[in-house]
């Protein structure tokens, strides 16, 4: 990925996420990832160095389980948002914490899953 499409997502997330509703928020991140994992492949096919973000994305974007898709790239979205020095947690009016991170990966994850086709 470019280091200004980077900064630019970046500097997204740390204007939205403070205010965001997490159901907005992951589904923004989800779709950033989506990008990167397409652009990885368009760029790399199959052939991404192993270890790498890319070869992280591409298998990512080949797996609709939640858990399989989180121990691909769950340390890349969590590096997304320390970079954007953004807390990736919340906690709910009942006192319940629960994470954009994980909602972003199982957006991610069901990307193409549409129940009502």
């Amino acid at each position: 990925m470019r280091p200004r499409t980077y900064s630019v997502w970046l500097e997204t997330l740390s204007s939205l996420v403070p205010d965001g509703r997490t159901h907005r928020l992951s589904i923004v991140v989800a779709g950033m990832l989506r990008h990167a994992a397409e652009v990885a492949g368009a760029r790399f096919g199959t052939d991404a160095p192993e270890g790498s973000a890319a070869a992280s994305l591409i298998r990512a974007a080949e797996d609709d389980d939640p858990d399989q898709v989180a121990n691909q790239i769950g340390d890349l979205v969590e590096r997304l948002f320390r970079d954007a020095k953004v807390a990736g947690s919340r906690v709910n009016a009942r006192g319940d914490e629960y994470s954009i991170l994980d909602s972003a990966i199982q957006e991610f994850a069901l990307w193409y899953a549409m129940p009502w086709e």
